[in-house]
């Protein structure tokens, strides 16, 4: 014979959530001034694209007299 259960069903009691404690701040590493300023700024924009008589290429300080780095030709502007 099978027994009926009743038909109310009762919830259960709620607990509180563990109360979470805040992260804690990470520290950074002190940063010389000028690293500071260059990052707020986007960075230096001063950069060119060169390319030497010997087929290198490459991407380096704007500067009046480059030199190849692969060959050490100085590049004319």
């Amino acid at each position: 014979m099978l027994q009926t259960l009743p038909k109310t069903l009762r919830r259960r009691a709620e607990r509180p959530a563990p109360a979470r404690r805040a992260p804690e701040p990470r520290s950074r590493p002190d940063l010389p001034v000028s690293q500071v300023r260059a990052r707020r700024g986007g960075g230096s924009e001063d950069r060119e694209l060169y390319s030497c008589e010997c087929g290198f290429t490459w991407i380096g300080e704007v500067t009046a007299s480059p030199g190849c780095p692969h060959c050490g030709t100085p590049q004319a502007w």
